[in-house]
């Protein structure tokens, strides 16, 4: 019998599978790559809300657990996945420079914001106010961390690519048959395909699209990622990912005209010089509307639980929340009361 099923392969299910063989737990995986936003995500980690100067909840204790966690699997599967990069938040005004540093100056900001403008001067960028460094930030390489962390799982006989039949699922007292498989527990880390689940689409789990570009950019020479109302990764070769919009209706992951021309229009407002899109993709964020994670156990069934709603941070979110789950399950530890379901549950 397997200690658990994983339906769905994201980074929340990545990141609850090495929860699991770190304490020696049996588990089959179920990826039917339905949902794109872990493939597609910018992967940017930032411990700063940089359009409010805010911390990001949790934030000091989600790095350390997200190093630690990227850092294991890059041994483990000897691959680069983490790569530590400076984002560099350009300044548009004298009033923008002044709060940064009101910002900077907040003791839970501090360690997070630099005090020193930055005047580099980057060909394809004019930044006369220069620039504002955000420190212990980054990118995780999604689309290569899916496809390695995915053979892995085939590797150790833990993978089936196929759509979890919800039908199928037969209760018994202390576990759960599904085909041929006996479980004890399921955990439910779908993204936005959790809408198509019956156990957990209660849940409001709201879904917000991004269309993200790759652009090739000979004349535009970074190092660093810029960051305003839209962020430019250097990918190298003269090709940067860019992303990403926000909208709240268009549940589809397509592109669209319109995510084009606003992405187009907000990479001209950073840069000065040419560049021609190479790849538009879309994919839609599993975001709840009160900002939290969907975590917990369901209200009727007491070997289902969901791991859920990392939104838009879930490259620094996913280890932290897998372990808060885990440590639920297995060792009674509760949630918190602002990521547990219950708090749905009870309306």
């Amino acid at each position: 019998m397997l200690d658990y099923i994983i339906v769905g392969s994201g980074l929340a299910g990545i990141a609850f599978a090495e929860m699991l063989l770190e304490n020696n737990k049996s588990f089959v995986f179920f990826e039917n790559q339905s949902q794109k936003s872990t493939r597609i995500a910018g992967g940017l980690y930032n411990p700063v809300i940089l359009k409010r100067f805010s911390e990001v909840w949790n934030a000091k204790q989600q790095l350390v657990l997200a190093f630690d966690f990227y850092a294991k699997i890059e041994t483990k599967l000897n691959v680069k996945v983490d790569f530590r990069t400076p984002i560099y938040r350009k300044f548009f005004s004298v009033e923008e420079q002044n709060n940064w540093f009101i910002a900077a100056d907040k003791p839970n900001l501090s360690p997070f914001l630099s005090t020193e403008i930055i005047k580099n001067n980057y060909p394809g960028i004019e930044s006369p106010f220069g620039y504002g460094e955000v420190l212990q930030t980054g990118y995780v390489d999604t689309a290569l961390l899916l496809d390695v962390y995915h053979k892995y799982l085939e590797q150790i006989n833990s993978l089936r690519k196929e759509t979890f039949n919800y039908k199928t699922i037969e209760f018994f007292e202390d576990y759960i048959q599904y085909d041929n498989l006996k479980a004890k527990k399921i955990v439910f880390a779908e993204g936005f395909g959790m809408h198509s689940n019956p156990f957990f689409n209660y849940l409001p789990l709201d879904g917000t699209k991004g269309e993200l570009f790759i652009i090739k950019a000979p004349d535009l020479k970074i190092d660093v990622i810029i960051n305003t109302s839209v962020f430019i990764l250097p990918l190298g070769n003269d090709l940067f990912k860019v992303g990403a919009t926000y909208n709240w209706k268009d549940k589809t992951d397509l592109p669209t005209v319109e995510g084009k021309q606003e992405l187009v229009e907000r990479i001209k407002e950073i840069v000065n010089c040419d560049f021609e899109i190479v790849e538009h993709f879309a994919g839609v964020r599993p975001t709840v509307n009160d900002r939290r994670p969907l975590l917990g156990l369901h209200p009727k069934h007491k070997n289902l639980y969901v791991l859920n709603g990392l939104g838009t941070r879930g490259v620094m979110l996913a280890p932290a929340m897998a372990k808060d789950l885990f440590d639920y399950i297995e060792c009674n530890k509760p949630l918190d009361k602002t990521i547990d379901i219950k708090r749905y549950n009870l309306r």
